[in-house]
């Protein structure tokens, strides 16, 4: 599985190492639906002072390219099937916006498939805005089901 790819090329990050990692979530599409359901998982990664969140994004997305991610013009439509997204969500307490980069995750809120795995990983966070993941999760639409591969989010 790509997921699983993914971590052990992420462990291998100079700096980087993993500090938890969620199970993996089957998750409905939520803005393009008419494609395969998604696996999702979040991963607590631990950086030494040298990572910065640039250089965490660079590592993320040199991942994503060796995984046989495509990006850019040719690449497959936006939301649509991909063979991994790596998304950097939070990189402890900053907020920042530039032309590559912004933190906390923009839509990192809104999506369930984001929230309950990072609720598993560390219940009682505090988002940036102050409430906990738990408390954002109360105020979406979604159900979780058992399903032969684990859970699965129906949003």
């Amino acid at each position: 599985m790509n997921l699983a790819r993914a971590l052990e090329r992420l462990g291998r990050v100079r700096g980087v190492r993993l500090g938890g990692v969620s199970r993996v979530y089957r998750t409905q599409p939520q803005d393009k639906r008419d494609q395969p359901w998604f696996a999702n998982q979040v991963a607590r990664v631990l950086c030494d002072e040298t990572v910065t969140p640039e250089g965490l994004l660079d590592a993320l997305l040199a991942i994503e390219s060796a995984l046989g991610r495509e990006r850019g013009p040719g690449a497959p439509e936006r939301f649509g099937p991909r063979v991994i997204d790596l998304d950097l969500l939070l990189f402890g307490g900053r907020t920042m916006r530039t032309g590559r980069l912004e933190l906390p995750h923009p839509r990192m809120e809104r999506r369930a498939f984001v929230l309950v795995p990072l609720a598993e990983l560390a219940p009682g966070l505090r988002l940036p805005g102050g409430r906990t993941v738990e408390d954002a999760l109360a105020h979406l639409d979604f159900q979780v089901v058992s399903g032969p591969q684990g859970e699965e989010i129906r949003q």
